[in-house]
């Protein structure tokens, strides 16, 4: 049946009604002759007088038979009162009801999708209205006319429909044909490295297509972009061809209609995006993973999925460090483990892997080699999609440098932070073509619309490892970064910029640069303290990175990030990435002493050792380690003195990972050496450390100085 087919590659942005696919049941022949013409006049009504842009003639042949089935029901309605119907007509007549409500949609969906859209799917929605055709034609041969009283002239009018149903072939409209044959020039043109000749693209557009402004422009790429959302890969074009199209039709866009104020409203408030678009502000369907690709156990993005005994599917990291830590269940489930073997679920991981390849994620899977990422070339960024992209940023940057309204550059602004939201090859691209200093100029915008998509887009730039040196390079770029930072108009405006600071921290040469801009730790510690959650997230990572390089600790210590850190070791979410900091921290003698002050310090680690995540655990028992071997006697003395510590610690040397066991048992040493100087006893150790002291703890004099702490970062893409 064609209705499979509408309803499986006819992506709906709404459900279609339930109505669509049941047909009307315990109803007399009166009602069911009476509900059909409701519904046929309807659809004659709706679509008699409306202009088709596209399928005109197979939409126009479509209602005409309609309306003949209209003047058939209205005359069995008319004389069908008090009569009974034969069984056979009755059956047709409720095919003939999911037939006009198929038909239906289809004459809606040609009526209100893009026009882009509807020439990139010529031929396969001209293949559904002659699958409906011959419905049609196959449910008239059936039909029993003759043992239904009707008029002679609409009896007539039926066998003639009946006959012209079955004569009809295929038809794809020349005209229709003809411009989608254009359309796919102009991506060739991208293809072979050659920007399109703007007069044909113009004609194209204004006299072809009919769009004449940014706002029904702006319409068609929002459409398509939905297609992308929607494609499951059954149908022409592939979602490598729609990107393409999506990046030629946003060219077009500004090249065609300038800035025009359709994205920016007055009072510098932005337009509200459409939601569920990849186009809209924070593209939910960018930055939320399938449920079913991240890890039950750290509930991150899977880089290796492997099946366990059980059947559940966990990261190869994740599950192999919690099988090193002594467990013999199924993390999900519960269930006992009959063997610890690892299976890789190579179907899971492909899957995986086109999801991160359609949508710009870098996916860095260890078995993730040439020969499967080119099985999903389909889903790349094409030649033409990044051509076309390539001219759209040259015109962006363009529109940046000009002096001119801030509503302009505002957009221009935008427009580059969704570029560089997905691709390396965008992200270089832009930068290289100079968008890093018209951008730095608009962070200190009086605009808070201007500010935060400036500084969310050199975020987003700040992501591809080259353009990090050109940020930092760019005189007054990190200056301005920080001011936003400190002073941003909005909210998110100053979390993206701690988010940059982070991302900028990454290379260790620009950590010591940037702690001593003015002001920046400061701001940090700030937004640790006040922030909202994701600021916090923003500010902790920040601070982290920051704490990695020794020559920083003074600088913390004297802008108050010390008190900050300690201070959150309460609050969910930035707790773990806090103890990393202050374990970093104390392995400098003046950190030691700063931490020492803090009276909620060791109190603090102490309550993450007890509730912590096992990173956090890890984190906060070498944070004490680090405080005993680098504060001194006092420091010291208030580590050994906390209450619980003593069964927290031989907790972690049964139970803890590699690391934790590793420090909790060098801890253990020091709890020895102060027993046997001052007599202090500290009931049930001793069984504790006597197993420390003969495996892990003579392992960790090795790891002396080891710097490293259990992070699990990722830069986010706004």
């Amino acid at each position: 049946m064609a209705s499979a087919a509408i309803f499986s590659s006819l992506r709906r942005r709404r459900s279609p009604s339930l109505e669509a696919f049941l047909a009307p049941v315990d109803l007399s022949d009166v009602a069911l002759v009476q509900t059909l013409v409701s519904v046929t006049a309807e659809i004659v009504s709706s679509f008699s007088d409306r202009l088709f842009y596209f399928q005109r003639r197979n939409s126009r042949s479509l209602v005409r038979k309609v309306e003949v089935f209209l003047v058939l029901l209205e005359s069995l309605n008319d004389s069908a009162a008090g009569s009974t119907l034969p069984w056979t007509a009755v059956i047709c007549l409720k095919e003939l009801y999911l037939l006009l409500y198929r038909s239906k949609i289809l004459l809606d969906y040609c009526a209100q999708s893009s026009k882009l859209w509807l020439l990139l799917q010529h031929h396969p929605i001209s293949g559904h209205f002659h699958d409906l055709n011959q419905e049609i034609s196959t449910l008239l041969d059936v039909l029993p006319i003759d043992e239904v009283e009707l008029g002679e002239d609409v009896r007539e009018q039926v066998e003639l429909l009946q006959r012209q149903a079955r004569r009809a072939r295929l038809l794809i409209d020349e005209a229709d044909e003809e411009l989608r044959i254009q359309l796919f020039s102009f991506l060739d043109e991208f293809e072979m490295g050659r920007v399109p000749n703007s007069d044909d693209v113009c004609v194209f557009f204004h006299q072809r297509l009919g769009i004449r402004d940014a706002k029904s422009c702006r319409h068609e790429i929002e459409f398509l972009e939905e297609q992308i959302v929607n494609h499951e890969g059954d149908v022409e074009p592939t979602v490598s061809v729609l990107n393409g199209f999506v990046a030629f039709t946003r060219y077009c866009r500004f090249l065609l209609f300038g800035f025009e104020e359709d994205e920016v409203e007055v009072g510098g408030q932005q337009r509200k995006p459409r939601k569920g678009l990849i186009s809209q502000e924070i593209a939910e369907t960018f930055i939320t993973i399938p449920k079913d690709f991240c890890c039950p156990i750290s509930l991150d993005l899977m880089r290796e999925p492997v099946i366990i005994s059980t059947g559940q599917t966990y990261d190869r990291i994740s599950i192999s460090r919690w099988l090193e830590e002594g467990h013999c269940t199924c993390p999900k489930t519960g269930q006992m483990l009959p063997n610890t073997r690892l299976v890789p679920n190579r179907a899971l991981r492909n899957l995986i892997l086109q999801w991160c390849t359609a949508f710009g994620v870098p996916y860095d899977s260890p078995d993730c080699t040439e020969a499967s990422a080119e099985s999903f070339a389909g889903a790349s960024p094409s030649k033409a999609a990044l051509a076309a992209n390539r001219a759209t940023a040259g015109l962006l940057i363009k529109r940046l440098a000009e002096d001119g309204s801030t509503c302009g550059q505002t957009i221009a602004a935008r427009e580059i932070r969704l570029l560089a939201k997905t691709g390396r090859e965008n992200r270089a691209f832009i930068a290289e073509a100079g968008a890093i200093p018209h951008l730095r100029k608009l962070l200190s915008s009086p605009n808070s619309v201007a500010q935060e998509n400036s500084v969310t887009a050199m975020l987003n730039l700040s992501i591809y490892d080259k353009n990090k040196s050109r940020i930092m390079d760019e005189e007054g770029c990190l200056g301005s970064i920080v001011n936003v930072l400190r002073f941003g108009h909005t909210t998110e405006a100053r979390e993206n910029a701690a988010a940059t600071l982070f991302s900028l921290s990454a290379v260790h040469d620009y950590k010591k640069r940037i702690a001593d801009e003015e002001g920046g730790i400061e701001a940090l510690a700030g937004l640790l303290l006040h922030g909202t959650q994701r600021g916090k997230k923003d500010a902790v990572t920040a601070l982290f990175n920051l704490s990695t390089h020794t020559e920083n600790c003074a600088r913390m210590i004297e802008a108050g990030a010390v008190t900050a850190l300690v201070s959150a070791l309460g609050i969910e979410g930035v707790a773990e990435e806090s103890a990393g900091a202050l374990a970093l921290i104390v392995r400098q003698p003046s950190g030691a002493t700063a931490v020492g002050k803090e009276e909620m310090a060791v109190a603090g680690l102490i309550g993450m050792m007890r509730c912590g995540t096992p990173r956090g655990k890890e984190n906060a028992v070498a944070a004490l380690l680090e405080l005993c071997r680098h504060g001194g006697a006092a420091a010291t003395e208030r580590v050994v003195k906390a209450p619980s510590l003593a069964g927290l610690l031989q907790t972690l040397l049964f139970t803890g990972t590699k690391r934790a066991r590793r420090k909790a048992a060098s801890l253990a040493r020091v709890f020895q050496r102060c027993e046997n100087a001052s007599t202090m006893h500290y009931g049930g150790l001793g069984v504790g450390y006597a197993f420390a002291g003969n495996s892990a703890a003579n392992r960790d004099t090795s790891f002396v100085g080891d710097v490293s702490v259990q992070m699990s970062i990722s830069v986010p893409v706004l």
